[in-house]
C-alpha cells in the first residue's frame, strides 16, 4: 500500500502530448498494447506480449511474446505486483533493440485510476515507464459504490451507437473512468480509466479510434499471440 501511495502521486491525469491535444490525432503513428496471459493450470509461468501497432491504419509494426516466470502470489487490489515487472522488461527490451518503434501510448488490458486505491496496473505500467497509458477493462471493478445494478444495467441500455459513454462518479464524487460501447456490433461496453500522462477524455477517444471490433485493437491484437504461444 505505501509502495503504491508512493507512486500513486507521480500520475498525471491530464494530456501531456500534442498529439492528445489534435482533433483526430495528428503526430500519433504508434500504439502499443500490453497482455499478461497465463497458462492453464499454471500459475508459475505466463506469457508476457506487447505489441505495437501503427496509427491509424493500425497494422502490427512489432511484437514480442515470451514465457516468464511469475514469482509474486495474486491478491486482489495488487496484481500489477505480479505483473508489471515483466511487462516492464517487455518495454525496455523494446526500447534497446527497436527504439524508433517504441510507442507513443499503450493500451492495457486492466484498469487505471479505476482501482480501490486509484493506482491500478495501466498507472503503475505508465509511471514506471514513463508513457501515456490507458486502462482498457471489460468488467466493471465494484469501488468506491460503483456496482452493476439494474441501474447501471439501464445505463448501459442506452448506449445505442458506437462512440457513446457515460461517466463512472464513485460515492466520493470523483468520476473514475467512463463507459463506452466501442463498437455498433456489440452492446456489451468497455470500462475505460487514466492510466499516467493522458485525460480521460481523451483516453476515451483513442480507444474508440483503435476499436474494429468490441475490444481495441493492440489489445485485440496482444491478446491473439499470447494465447498463440500458449496463454490461456
Amino acid at each position: 500500500r505505501r509502495e503504491q501511495a508512493r507512486l500513486r502521486a507521480s500520475v498525471l491525469e491530464e494530456d501531456t502530448e500534442q498529439w492528445q491535444k489534435e482533433p483526430h490525432f495528428s503526430g500519433l503513428q504508434r500504439v502499443g498494447g500490453v497482455d499478461l496471459s497465463y497458462i492453464k493450470g499454471d500459475e508459475s509461468r505466463a506469457c508476457a506480449s506487447l505489441v505495437v501497432l501503427s496509427y491509424p491504419a493500425l497494422e502490427v509494426l512489432y511484437q514480442d511474446c515470451r514465457m516468464v516466470p511469475v514469482t509474486a502470489p495474486y491478491v486482489a487490489g495488487f496484481l500489477a505486483f505480479r505483473e508489471v515487472p515483466v511487462l516492464v522488461e517487455a518495454v525496455q527490451r523494446l526500447q534497446q533493440e527497436e527504439p524508433q518503434l517504441q510507442p507513443q501510448v499503450l493500451l492495457v488490458d486492466g484498469n487505471g485510476l479505476l482501482h480501490p486505491r486509484g493506482f491500478g496496473t495501466a498507472c503503475h505500467l505508465g509511471v514506471l515507464t514513463d508513457l501515456p497509458c490507458i486502462g482498457v477493462a471489460k468488467n466493471l471493478l465494484h469501488v468506491d459504490g460503483l456496482v452493476r445494478d439494474e441501474l447501471h444495467r439501464e445505463q448501459v441500455r442506452s448506449l445505442q451507437r458506437s462512440g457513446e459513454a457515460f461517466p463512472l462518479t464513485g460515492t466520493s464524487g470523483k468520476v473514475l473512468g467512463m463507459v463506452l460501447r466501442s463498437c455498433t456490433n456489440s452492446s456489451r461496453p468497455l470500462y475505460v480509466s487514466v492510466g499516467h500522462r493522458v485525460s480521460l477524455g481523451t483516453a476515451v477517444r483513442l480507444v474508440r479510434a483503435c476499436c474494429r471490433f468490441r475490444v481495441p485493437e493492440p489489445i485485440r491484437q496482444v491478446r491473439r499471440r499470447g494465447e498463440g504461444a500458449g496463454g490461456s
